[in-house]
């Protein structure tokens, strides 16, 4: 009984450990992992997540789109008044609609139901070589309509912005159950050595 409740506890913080870090969401669709230290009204002050001993980047606050943190909360800066109405989808040119739909399912797309806990989940129960079979045939199929969890039905019309926004959640749908793999595999990895 002891074992298993130290094997719960070391599971819990290398899952802890894995995803403690604040990632910060350039316009550019960069990005950044790292520790944010400080918003100030025009700048971003954080440490790479590498090197968290290492120098103080700044970052204009203008070039970024998101910070998500560790805790799980997030803060979007979005354009001001002015800019949103010249911006509106009738006068933007198709590669911006095309940056606006990965940026939008970055933001928005949060890959639920993407199988990604039944990946770890199998690996962690079954095997590393199991838990293959649900990651592939989840991270091969992109992510249905009722999840993909968009804001504006209308941009969803547009030509350009739906399959850029498709394409986003997809990958972020990759990442997610292919990082639940890694996890499940490397807990399944220590329980046997445990055990």
């Amino acid at each position: 009984m002891k074992k298993l409740i130290l094997v719960f506890i070391l599971c819990h913080i290398a899952i802890t450990n894995c995803i403690s870090q604040d990632i910060i969401t350039k316009k550019t669709g960069e990005d950044i992992q790292a520790k944010v230290v400080e918003i100030t009204t025009s700048d971003i002050k954080y440490r790479k997540f590498d090197n968290l001993d290492g120098p103080l980047f700044t970052m204009l606050k203008s070039d970024v789109l998101m910070i998500r943190y560790s805790n799980g909360s997030k803060d979007i800066f979005n354009e001001t008044q002015s800019e949103a109405k010249q911006n509106t989808p009738q006068n933007k040119p198709s590669a911006d609609l095309s940056m606006q739909g990965r940026q939008d399912a970055r933001t928005y797309y949060k890959g639920k139901n993407s199988g990604a806990g039944w990946t770890a989940a199998t690996t962690i129960i079954l095997s590393p070589v199991f838990g293959l079979i649900p990651a592939i045939s989840c991270s091969s199929s992109q992510p249905s309509d009722e999840n993909l969890n968009y804001r504006d039905p209308e941009l969803m019309k547009d030509r350009t912005y739906y399959p850029a926004y498709v394409e986003q959640a997809h990958k972020t749908k990759k990442r997610k159950v292919w990082t639940n793999f890694g996890i499940g595999s490397g807990v399944w990895l220590l329980l046997i050595l445990l055990l």
